[in-house]
């Protein structure tokens, strides 16, 4: 029974710990490798739209945004801002602000914490992704983040893995991810805010909601600042 074997599997690990004197870490690869398959491909991130929720540390919840993924890309539109959506692109490490009435788009840099949380992960291996999502919008980092294996469990025949996320200031989070689908599925943040999907519907998605139009011209805020400090307009700041 599954039940079952998971308990035999605790236990092994609790044995091995004592006999070897394992660390911690290391007994959490080998569980991960009894999950998974030491030698089992990444599974392919499904195509899926879901409602991200958010739950703050009293209990309010309210629907954040509208997400949709394809092809390692995720679209993000947020709950009143229906003039912009966020665009980004695992594989190429990019996240954008697209704006459609103006035609341009930005780097989204730190806008929304969004986007580095709900991004395509390996199952087995999440942080690698979150650390190389919050690296894209410029957060500091001081070393090397890393995921500890907290418990395995389904739900609606969905196979769920939970794991505390240290960060390299040591901030502890929790995210629960979604074997199947290779996907984040909740969030909480060291604050006790808490982000979940919900009303996922697995199906393909358009290809057309995740490129940008060959005529959006790309805005660097910086490079807009400098061209400013040459014009007519510009003052020096009063010291």
């Amino acid at each position: 029974m599954p039940v079952r074997l998971k308990l035999d599997r605790h236990f092994f690990f609790r044995r091995l710990d004592m006999r070897r004197n394992f660390s911690r870490q290391t007994a959490a690869v080998l569980h991960l490798a009894l999950l998974f398959g030491a030698g089992a491909p990444a599974l392919e991130p499904q195509s899926f739209s879901a409602d991200i929720v958010s739950l703050d540390a009293g209990g309010a919840r309210r629907t954040a945004a509208k997400l949709q993924v394809a092809n390692h890309k995720t679209r993000i539109e947020m709950a009143g801002a229906a003039d912009g959506f966020f665009l980004s692109d695992s594989d190429a490490g990019t996240a954008l602000f697209v704006r459609s009435a103006q035609r341009l788009y930005l780097d989204a840099r730190q806008s929304t914490l969004l986007t580095r949380i709900f991004v395509p992960v390996d199952p087995r291996d999440p942080c690698r992704r979150w650390q190389a999502a919050a690296a894209t919008a410029g957060v500091p980092s001081t070393g090397e983040w890393h995921c500890e294996l907290v418990e395995q469990a389904s739900t609606n025949h969905h196979e769920v893995i939970e794991y505390r996320v240290v960060t390299s200031d040591g901030q502890s989070n929790y995210g629960w991810v979604d074997r199947s689908m290779g996907f984040p599925v909740k969030w909480q943040a060291a604050d006790g805010k808490m982000f979940v999907l919900e009303s996922i519907l697995l199906q393909a998605q358009p290809q057309s909601l995740f490129s940008i139009p060959p005529d959006y011209r790309k805005l660097d805020p910086q490079a807009l600042l400098e061209r400013i400090k040459h014009s007519d307009v510009w003052a020096e700041p009063s010291k």
